[in-house]
Parts: structure tokens; sequence; C-alpha cells
């Protein structure tokens, strides 16, 4: 099935106009010389503007081995706009690709600037994408890494959505006092990114226009987005929602911790301790002859005395029984903790 693809008149890559036959001698060229993050990106502008109805990637492998799947490319385009209306994006606005064109976050960043009519630049997706320049942009994507290393010039970016990870309560104790818009944002790759957002200082994500979520038997998120996804998506993340249109994300439940028939949530003691922990670090489930599990504290940074009263916000069953220090996390390629990977549980 052929598909017909526009070029919005007011889209601009790195400073230059386009048409579709221009953009696919880009292509070539970069998949000919450029670098691997540009070989990516002409990859992906020839799958956008060939004649299949989808595109082929590969996910991130944050919940399991890294797969092969195909996304329609009407999807896609109702992705793009609904992420539009819900940031109220306009032709010309200035917007920054930093991600891997790889994955689902870097191509939608580029395909919402071909059909909204963005001035996109392209640069590495290194951890300090803004470093060599001064401009202000109108939208831009970043992970939390990126964020932390930007933190000096992220007020050159007007409206920031971050996925990915959760910003740590530092970052975002420093991105409040100042002027910049900043959500983060829920989503995956079966979902084509994000379909909630929330600014983050709110405690409820907003569902964007074209899905609908609901809640499972174990409490965790359905999503119902028939422009994006020809099936419903039960996911593994537990939520809680006070209407229909809102929700608060506590954890997943393939992290949940049973130690000695208390069942702990991860995410819940990590939010409690991110206040009093500088470095990142997680809580996970060791086997355990007594408790089945037990609660072990993994910090990145070398090894330090942590003080008493870094544990006092906790319950009794949420405090470590021990804490161990690692170099450096075990992540995936898009900077995901790998945390079962990283120690021996």
């Amino acid at each position: 099935m052929e598909q017909k693809i526009c070029i919005h008149p007011d889209f601009k890559l790195n400073g230059h106009s386009y048409n579709k036959e221009r953009i696919s001698e880009l292509a070539i060229m970069l998949i000919r010389d450029g670098e691997a993050h540009e070989k990516d990106l002409g990859d992906l502008i020839l799958q956008w503007f060939d004649d299949n109805d989808y595109i082929t990637l590969t996910t991130s492998g944050t919940t399991g081995k890294p797969k092969e799947i195909k996304l329609k490319k009407q999807a896609m385009e109702a992705s793009a706009l609904a992420t539009g209306e819900f940031f109220k994006l306009h032709p010309k606005d200035k917007a920054l690709l930093c991600l891997p064109a790889r994955y689902i976050a870097g191509k939608m960043m580029f395909i919402r600037a071909v059909l909204l009519g963005l001035e996109l630049d392209f640069v590495s997706p290194t951890k300090e994408p803004l470093k060599n320049t001064d401009k202000v942009y109108d939208f831009v994507a970043m992970v939390p890494l990126q964020v932390h290393h930007s933190i000096t010039q992220i007020e050159q970016c007007k409206t920031l959505i971050v996925g990915g990870a959760k910003l740590n309560d530092q970052t975002k104790k420093i991105l409040s006092g100042m002027m910049i818009d900043v959500y983060e944002t829920y989503g995956m790759t079966e979902t084509i990114t994000h379909i909630a957002a929330k600014k983050i200082n709110e405690k409820y994500f907003t569902v964007l226009p074209h899905a609908n979520i609901s809640q499972d038997e174990r409490g965790c998120l359905i999503i119902e987005a028939p422009l994006v996804s020809d099936y419903l998506i039960v996911t593994n993340d537990i939520i809680e929602m006070p209407n229909d249109i809102q929700f608060e994300w506590i954890g997943r439940i393939d992290n949940v911790i049973n130690s000695g028939g208390i069942k702990l949530i991860p995410e819940v003691i990590e939010q409690k301790l991110s206040e009093y922990i500088p470095y990142r670090f997680y809580v996970i489930g060791k086997k355990d002859a007594e408790l089945g599990q037990k609660l072990v504290l993994v910090i990145e940074h070398e090894p330090y005395t942590l003080l008493p009263e870094v544990f006092d916000s906790l319950e009794k069953y949420e405090k470590p029984k021990e804490t161990v220090f690692v170099s450096k996390f075990k992540e995936t390629p898009t900077g995901k903790v790998l945390r079962k990977e990283t120690i021996v549980t």
C-alpha cells in the first residue's frame, strides 16, 4: 500500500528547507558518509518517505530483550499531531533533535517537525547537547542524563519534555526555579512515545487527547489509543487514578519485592530516599534464606558511610538490609538502568 507523506512547507532541518527529493538525497549522503547517529537519521528519512505504510524499529530493551517491531505511519502521524496539540506547537517553532534517531523518541521528534512545520536542529545525542550553541528552542526532548549535564544552559529550552526515566529531586528543584516549562512524559515504543505528560511539580500525569486509560485487577495501567495501537496495551505499571484522564505512577509490578510476606514497591522507597542520596541509586530484592527477599540499596558511587538520618523517612520494613556500591550501572542503549543486571540478586 502506497503511503503519501507530505512535508510541511515551513519544515527546516539544520536551517535548510527540503522537498521529498532533496531530503532523500540528504539521507543517502548521511548513510554513506555520516557518523552512527547520522546514519540512523538517514535510515529513518528513507523509511518515512518510502511507499510502505509502516516503519521498522528496534525497542530499547528496558523490560526485556530488544525486539524489532513495525509501526504504522498513520499511527505515528496521529501521535505527532496529538503532541502538537497538547504542547501548542506552531509552524516555524524551533526544535532540537538530540536523541538517537534509532529509537522511537528520536524518530518522533523528526516526524513531528516534518508534519508540523518545525525548524529542527539535529545534533549528536551526547550528554551535553546544548554545549556548542546559545540558540533558544521552543521545544526539546531529552533524557534525565542530558538534563543534568545541560542544567546551566537549560533555559535555552522554552518547553522541555523528559522521558526514559524519572528526574531526581535535586534536578527538579533547580528546574522549578527557572523560566522554563518542564514536563515528564509517560509512554513506550508500543504507544509511539508519550500518551501522557505532567509538569515536574505536578502529582498526576494528564492523558493526551488521543488516549484513554483504565486499570486492571492488579491496579496496573491499561491504555486504549486506537489511533496509534490496534489493541489494548496492558502495562505492568502500578498507578492510582483520581479521575478518567489523570494518573499517578507508583511503580512497576515486576519490581515489587516480597520481604518476609511484606510487599514493598521500590519506587516508593526510592522517592523517600531521593532527597538524601545525591547519586544515582535504586533498591532491589536479593535472595535471602529467612526473608525470601531482602531489601538492598544499590548506589552508583565509591563506597561511603551513609548517615542514619538518611533512612528516617522510611517505615520499619522499608529500611534496606544491605547497601551495595557500584562504580557504573548497567544501562540500555537509551540510558535506562538495568536493575537486575547491575548486581547479582
